[in-house]
């Protein structure tokens, strides 16, 4: 049995929202095209898809956004169109960002920028480390949260010195938004107030909300003009967009309003782990709905624990596993959403303890 399969056998889910069947998703997208009046458009030439994309920018205060059918095509496409303008192709990169870890080389190999590491692979980079740095900069990419790192965020007054730090020296703030509404929660603020002072920022339309696919890039809107053509050049500029837009668009303001629950939920968490040493948080104090729990088992070894569980009591712990620093000691992520909002406190505990005792014998 495959893992998606043994996953979709299981009645209960730490991670994540519940995950609707096809059947189900397209029923409830039709039913809100229904209500809504949805045409399908052409080339993103419709109401619904321009409406959607001017909500985007005001909730995050730029001129525009524009939508894009993946974030790996948003993010090096923004990074590109920043080292142009500025006259430098050097890009600080955090060791831990999703351009290095997972997009196979593209900036590179599609000579997009030249990225520049910068930072601990444990923490969010610091404005020291970004002044320590002596070339002339193009662009400077944050993510918020880092996924990579458990959701990890800088401090508030980090982040405006940051801000003000890249203002006076005209580097281009880029954010990785991925999940920023998470963030939101977490820092007390809105996204509006988190993306003030960044140059562009990118937003996924299917992570923590929960659609099909796709992304946004908000900007000015000679920036995200640009943006959209080369969206064009790249094969981005898909036939009809409506389906990620509706997928998006039909829950975005539940998703949104539910992220505060999401991040109480993650600090009710953080208190019942005290009780489960074996299972270790990272951070110390969760910056985000997201959190990496820590395990004093190799990886195979924490994903055949979770197999077993799996298979005996039909509870789904977590996705992944990662192999850690240490020898036989690994992490996995944990995305606290509707799964774990809506499941009992004893239940929760339940869960814990078994899994706990797995990982003691």
């Amino acid at each position: 049995m495959t893992d998606a399969e043994l996953k979709q056998r299981c009645r209960t889910h730490l991670p994540g929202h519940r995950a609707l069947s096809p059947a189900e998703l397209f029923a409830a997208m039709g039913e809100w095209c229904e209500t809504h009046s949805v045409a399908h458009d052409v080339y993103g030439s419709d109401r619904l898809i321009q409406d959607f994309e001017q909500k985007v920018a005001r909730l995050l205060g730029f001129e525009a956004a524009v939508f894009c059918i993946t974030g790996t095509m948003t993010q090096a496409t923004a990074l590109r169109i920043a080292c142009a303008e500025r006259g430098s192709k050097l890009v600080a990169l955090h060791p831990t960002s999703h351009i290095l870890k997972h997009e196979r080389g593209n900036h590179q190999l599609f000579d997009h920028f030249h990225a520049l590491q910068i930072g601990d692979p444990h923490r969010p980079w610091t404005l020291d480390e970004l002044q320590a740095i002596p070339d002339q900069l193009g662009a400077a990419a944050l993510e918020l949260p880092a996924r990579e790192i458990g959701g990890q965020c800088p401090g508030w007054d980090e982040l405006a010195a940051i801000k003000a730090y890249c203002r006076a020296q005209g580097i281009h703030l880029h954010m990785d938004g991925a999940r920023l509404w998470e963030a939101a929660a977490a820092y007390g603020q809105s996204a509006g107030a988190i993306a003030a002072g960044f140059d562009s920022v990118y937003v996924s339309l299917y992570k923590g909300i929960a659609g099909m696919g796709g992304a946004m890039l908000a900007g000015s809107a000679a920036f995200v003009a640009k943006a959209a053509e080369w969206y064009r050049r790249q094969g981005g500029n898909v036939h009809q967009r409506t389906p990620y837009v509706v997928a998006a668009a039909m829950q975005f303001d539940e998703r949104l309003a539910a992220m505060p629950d999401y991040f109480k939920r993650t600090q009710w968490l953080y208190e019942a782990l005290r009780d489960f040493p074996l299972l270790t948080p990272n951070p110390a104090q969760p910056h985000a709905n997201m959190l990496h729990i820590h395990l004093p088992v190799g990886r195979e070894r924490a994903l055949e624990i979770r197999s077993r569980i799996a298979e005996q009591h039909g509870v789904w712990l977590f996705n992944g596993a990662n192999h850690a620093a240490l020898p036989e000691r690994s992490s996995v992520e944990l995305y606290v959403g509707d799964n774990l909002l809506h499941l009992p406190d004893q239940r929760v505990r339940e869960i814990l303890t078994l899994w706990s005792g797995a990982l003691a014998n």
